[in-house]
């Protein structure tokens, strides 16, 4: 059972938040490209919280290299999520979505929304040249960016009015985060 719980406890932070917001009525007066840019999102989201509990070796079954390489996947697969959410909010509104690439939204969220584009896309190649450089200062690197892209994401997602229900959000954004400074303090202080 005790393997079993922090699984569980994964997928009730993720699918909550998750299942809330397809029930959430305002979708009702959503286009196709709006909803799949907004969940595309809600997915990044929850995938930051699996990130930390893999690099870390924190989920039963998925620790070592194993887990290692499911982190990269999940890397991967955040990238092409992030991509995602900002192209089906392009389509939905072009000008809203260029001002907020070039900092002149109105809007606080969009800033942090950029700032973990280029956190998410500067990890990215990070990890491309990561042959390329001392082994010591890319997980610094990688880990400062990590912590950059999550502070970021979680205050552009709760700064947000839209299909994500309020406490289910909050709830996984507060568990993203202290997942991150767990993994952070573990994997840097406590593991060096």
């Amino acid at each position: 059972m005790r393997k079993a719980l922090p699984w569980l406890a994964l997928a009730a932070l993720t699918a909550g938040p998750l299942t809330l917001a397809a029930l959430n009525p305002w979708l009702a007066y959503r286009g196709f490209a709006y909803i799949t840019g907004g969940f595309a999102g809600i997915f990044a989201l929850c995938l930051l919280l699996a990130q930390p509990l893999l690099a870390a070796g924190y989920l039963p079954g998925l620790r070592g290299p194993t887990g290692r390489r499911w982190h990269r996947r999940a890397g991967i697969a955040l990238v092409a999520l992030t991509l995602l959410h900002i192209a089906g909010l392009y389509i939905t509104s072009p000008p809203d979505t260029v001002d907020a690439l070039l900092l002149r939204a109105p809007t606080g969220f969009s800033v942090w929304g950029v700032i973990s584009l280029w956190g998410i896309l500067a990890t990215a190649l990070l990890v491309a040249l990561r042959r390329r450089i001392a082994p010591r200062r890319w997980r610094w690197a990688h880990n400062a960016l990590a912590a950059l892209v999550v502070l970021a994401t979680v205050l552009h997602a709760v700064q947000i009015e839209g299909a994500m229900e309020l406490i289910s959000k909050w709830v996984l954004c507060l568990a993203t985060l202290a997942a991150t400074l767990a993994a952070l303090v573990d994997l840097r202080l406590l593991r060096r």
